[in-house]
C-alpha cells in the first residue's frame, strides 16, 4: 500500500468487485452454469454404485463373480406358517397341510413369482414342528421387485383369513422393500423438503425482510440444483447414489445459506454503519467473502476425508459433498454480490412489520452475547475450566461406544407388522431370514470333486455348529457357479451371528470347498457384509482421521499465518465432535433420554455415523470458527487490544452464527423425528454438535482460550515466515479508501 492508497487483495474481493461491476454478466453466467450442469447432468444420466463396487474383501469378490456370470439373483420371499399357540396345529397335521397348498396355490396363481417349494420338499420345518417356511423368488429384476410384490402379499393375506388358528405372514427382500418405501419413504422426502421452508422461516426472523431472506435460500438451492447435475456427470467416474444425494442437500442447504448469510449480514451492518452500498458491498467482499473461501476451503479439505475410506458409498457422500461445498462457496463470492449491486436497498422490500424496529436499529451487538462475554473474559481460567470439564463430561460416554449394523428390530423396533414377522423368522429358524451365501466358482461346476465338495461343506457346516440347516444349494450349470444358502446360528444377534460366520470362513471352508484346485467360495450375505463393512470402516479411521486433521491444519495456518490460531481450532473442533460422540451414546445405546426422541432399546450406534459425523462435524464447525476469528483477527488489525478483539469479534458476530446455527439444528433436527434409527441418529448427532458448537465452544470456550493467550494468539515460529501469505487482510476503512473503478483495482491484484 502506498501514497495514501489501499488495494484489495485477495480471490474474494477481486471476484466480488467484479461482479458488482458486472452484475447481469455474474448473473447471466450463474444461471448459465445452474442450467448447463442441470442439462449436461440429466443427459449423460447417473450411474449409481453396484453391488460388486460396495465393498472390498469376500463381499466384493462374491458380487464380481455374480456380475461376471450374468446371473441375475432375484429377490426371495418367505412365508412362515406357525401355529399361534401351542394348541395349534403342527406341520403333521390336516389344517397345517391344508394352509401350506392354499399359500403354494394362491402365490402361484399370481403369476408374479418362480421356484415356490413347499416346507414338505425341502425340510423348513421347525424342530418343534409348528412353523413351516413357504420360499419362492418375485420374477424381474430384484431392485425393482417391491413394486411387483402387492398382488402377492394380497394373496397371502387372504389366505391368513381362511386359516385363523395359524399364523401365515411373508418377509423377503421385495415385502420389505415395498414396506419401507410405503412407510418411510414419503416421511424422507417430507423431512427434506420441509427444511427449505423451515430455513425460510428462521432467516425471515433473523432479516425482519422477506426479499433478504429468500437470498440465502435461491443461492442453496441453486447449489443444489447445480451439483445434482454434476454428480450425474461425476458419477460415470466415481458412481453416486441416493443416500450421497440426500447428504448433498443436507449439506448444501447448511452451507449455502451460511455463507450467504455471512455475507448479507456484513453488508447490512456497513450500510447500517453510514457507508455507500458500494462501499458496504466492496467491504463484505474483503472480510465476509474471504472467510467463506476460507471456510469453503477447510470444509472441502474435510469431505475430501471420505475418499480414503475405500467405501464406495463413502466415496459418493464425500465428493458429493465435496461439490456442494465449492459451489455454493463460488455462488457466494460472485453472483450475490451482484445480486445485491442489482438490488440496492430493494434487499429490504418485504419487511415484517413487527420485526422493524429491530432491524432498522443499526445495532450488530447482540446484548445476550455481550453480557456472556463480560463474565467469560473477567475470569477467562474459570470459564476454559468449566466449559472444557463441562464438555469432557458430555463426551465421557463415548469411550463406551459400541457400534454395529443396526438389525431391522433396532432399525425400526416393533412398530412395523414385518419386523415382528422377521423375529418370529429368526426365533423358529435362526438366521434363516438372513442367511450366509456361499458363491462358489469353478470350471466345472458338476465335477465329482466339486460337487463331493459341496455336499461336504453342507453336512460340517450344520456339525460344526456353524448352522442349524437347512443347508440349501442352488446350482448354475451354464454358468459353472453354485450357491449355497446357510441360515446362521445367531441369527439377528449380530455378535452369535459373526461367530458362526467366522467359523464358515476359517474352519468348514478351508477343510471343504478349499480342497479343490481352481474354485473360489467367498462367503457374502448380510452379516458377511456388516463384518466386510466394518473392517473396512475400522481400517480406514485412523487415515482419514489424520488426513482431516492434518490438512485442516495447513488450511488454518495458512489462512491465518498463526501457529496458535491453528492449534486451538482442531483442539476445539474435536472438543465439539467428542461431545456429539457422548450425546449419541448416552441416548442410543444407554438411553438416557431416549424416549424424548422415541429411540427406546436401540442400543447401538450404527456402525458408519462415528466416521460421517468426525468429517462433516469438522467441516462445519470450521463455519463458525473461521467466521468468528476472521472478525477477531480484523479488530486486532485495527488497532484493538486482544480482549478487546475478542469481545468485538464475539458480540458483532453472535447474530449471524446464532442464526445459522439455528437454521442448521433446525434442519437436522428434522432428520432426527425420522422413524429409521440411523437417519435418527444422524439427524440428533449433527444437531446436538452444532448447537454445542456455536454456543459453548464459539461463545464461551473460544473467547476464553484467546484472551488467556493474548498476543500469543498470532504467534508464527520465524521458520514458518516463508510459507504462502494466504491472509490478505484488510481492514474496512482500508477497503472503503481502495479504487474502485475497474482500471484502478486492475488485474495486477495477486490472488
Amino acid at each position: 500500500m502506498g501514497n495514501g492508497e489501499s488495494r484489495v487483495r485477495g480471490l474474494a474481493a477481486r471476484a466480488g468487485g467484479w461482479s458488482a461491476r458486472h452484475r447481469w454478466a455474474a448473473v447471466g453466467i450463474w444461471v448459465l452454469f445452474v442450467v448447463l450442469a442441470m442439462g449436461l447432468g440429466s443427459a449423460a444420466g447417473r450411474v449409481d454404485v453396484g453391488d460388486s463396487d460396495q465393498l472390498k474383501g469376500e463381499t466384493h469378490t462374491a458380487a464380481r463373480i455374480i456380475e461376471d456370470a450374468g446371473i441375475e439373483e432375484p429377490a426371495s420371499e418367505t412365508v412362515l406358517i406357525q401355529a399361534k399357540d401351542d394348541s395349534g396345529p403342527k406341520a403333521t397335521d390336516a389344517a397345517f397341510r391344508s394352509a401350506v397348498g392354499a399359500v403354494v396355490a394362491a402365490v402361484e396363481k399370481t403369476g408374479e413369482v418362480t421356484d415356490v417349494t413347499s416346507p414338505y420338499e425341502s425340510d423348513t420345518i421347525s424342530k418343534d414342528g409348528r412353523s413351516a417356511l413357504v420360499q419362492f423368488d418375485v420374477r424381474g429384476d430384484s431392485d425393482t421387485a417391491g413394486a411387483r410384490v402387492e398382488p402377492v402379499l394380497d394373496a397371502v393375506a387372504d389366505v391368513q383369513k381362511d386359516h385363523e388358528s395359524l399364523r401365515i405372514e411373508e418377509i423377503g427382500g421385495a415385502s420389505m422393500m415395498k414396506t419401507f418405501d410405503d412407510a418411510f419413504g414419503d416421511d424422507f422426502k417430507k423431512a427434506e423438503y420441509s427444511a427449505v421452508p423451515v430455513a425460510l422461516g428462521i432467516l425471515l426472523i433473523a432479516f425482519g425482510a422477506l426479499v433478504a431472506a429468500l437470498l440465502p435460500v435461491a443461492l442453496a438451492i441453486t447449489a443444489i440444483m447445480a451439483t445434482m447435475g454434476l454428480m450425474g456427470l461425476v458419477s460415470h467416474l466415481q458412481p453416486m447414489s441416493d443416500t450421497a444425494n440426500s447428504v448433498m442437500l443436507l449439506v448444501g442447504l447448511a452451507v449455502g445459506v451460511d455463507y450467504c448469510l455471512f455475507y448479507l449480514r456484513r453488508e447490512r451492518e456497513e450500510r447500517a454503519a453510514g457507508r455507500d452500498a458500494g462501499t458496504a458491498l466492496r467491504i463484505a467482499a474483503a472480510t465476509s467473502g474471504r472467510a467463506i473461501v476460507v471456510s469453503g476451503v477447510t470444509v472441502c479439505v474435510a469431505m475430501a476425508g471420505m475418499l480414503f475410506t475405500g467405501l464406495a458409498e463413502f466415496e459418493a457422500m464425500g465428493l458429493a459433498s465435496l461439490m456442494v461445498v465449492a459451489v455454493a462457496m463460488v455462488g457466494s463470492v460472485t453472483v450475490l454480490p451482484a445480486l445485491l449491486s442489482l438490488l440496492g436497498e430493494r434487499v429490504e422490500k418485504g419487511r415484517m412489520p413487527f420485526l422493524r424496529r429491530r432491524r432498522t436499529s443499526g445495532s450488530t451487538e447482540s446484548r445476550f452475547w455481550n453480557a456472556v462475554l463480560k463474565r467469560v473474559l473477567a475470569k477467562p481460567v474459570l470459564a476454559v475450566v468449566v466449559a472444557t470439564g463441562a464438555l469432557l463430561a458430555v463426551a465421557a460416554p463415548a469411550i463406551g461406544m459400541k457400534t454395529q449394523n443396526l438389525t431391522l428390530d433396532q432399525e425400526f423396533g416393533d412398530s412395523l407388522p414385518i419386523v415382528q414377522t422377521y423375529n418370529r423368522v429368526n426365533d423358529a429358524f435362526p438366521g434363516g431370514s438372513e442367511p450366509a451365501e456361499v458363491v462358489v466358482e469353478a470350471d466345472d461346476i458338476n465335477a465329482p470333486e466339486v460337487k463331493a465338495a459341496l455336499a461336504e461343506f453342507r453336512e460340517r457346516a450344520v456339525s460344526s455348529g456353524a448352522s442349524r440347516g437347512p443347508v440349501e444349494i442352488k446350482l448354475h450349470d451354464q454358468q459353472n457357479v453354485a450357491f449355497v444358502y446357510v441360515p446362521l446360528v445367531g441369527g439377528s444377534d449380530q455378535d452369535k451371528a459373526g461367530e458362526s460366520l467366522e467359523t464358515l470362513r476359517d474352519e468348514v471352508r478351508p477343510a471343504t470347498l478349499g480342497e479343490v484346485d481352481g474354485l473360489e467360495a467367498p462367503i457374502t450375505g448380510q452379516v458377511a457384509g456388516n463384518k466386510d463393512f466394518n473392517d473396512q470402516l475400522v481400517g480406514s479411521v485412523v487415515p482419514v482421521f489424520a488426513f482431516v486433521v492434518v490438512f485442516a491444519f495447513l488450511v488454518m495456518l495458512l489462512s491465518f499465518r498463526s501457529l496458535t490460531v491453528a492449534i486451538t481450532s482442531i483442539v476445539l473442533n474435536l472438543l465439539s465432535v467428542g461431545a456429539a460422540y457422548g450425546i449419541l451414546v448416552a441416548v442410543f445405546q444407554h438411553g438416557w433420554g431416549a424416549s424424548l426422541v422415541r429411540a427406546e432399546g436401540v442400543g447401538a450406534i450404527i456402525t458408519w455415523l462415528p466416521l460421517f459425523l468426525f468429517v462433516i462435524l469438522f467441516g462445519l464447525s470450521t463455519d463458525y470458527h473461521v467466521f468468528v476469528v476472521s472478525r477477531i483477527r480484523e479488530a486486532r488489525l485495527r488497532g484493538r487490544s486482544t480482549r478487546d478483539a475478542v469481545q468485538h469479534g464475539v458480540v458483532t458476530t453472535a447474530g449471524v452464527v446464532t442464526s445459522a446455527a439455528i437454521i442448521m439444528v433446525a434442519v437436522f433436527g428434522i432428520f432426527g423425528t425420522l422413524s429409521m434409527q440411523s437417519m435418527k441418529q444422524m439427524g440428533v448427532g449433527l444437531a446436538a454438535a452444532v448447537l454445542i458448537d456455536a454456543t459453548i465452544i464459539r461463545g464461551v470456550l473460544l473467547p476464553a482460550v484467546m484472551s488467556l493467550l493474548g498476543e500469543r494468539n498470532w504467534y508464527l515460529p520465524k521458520w514458518l515466515h516463508r510459507m504462502p501469505d494466504l491472509t490478505h487482510d484488510e481492514t474496512p476503512e482500508a477497503v472503503a479508501a481502495a479504487p474502485s473503478s475497474p482500471r484502478d483495482e486492475g488485474d495486477r491484484v495477486p490472488v
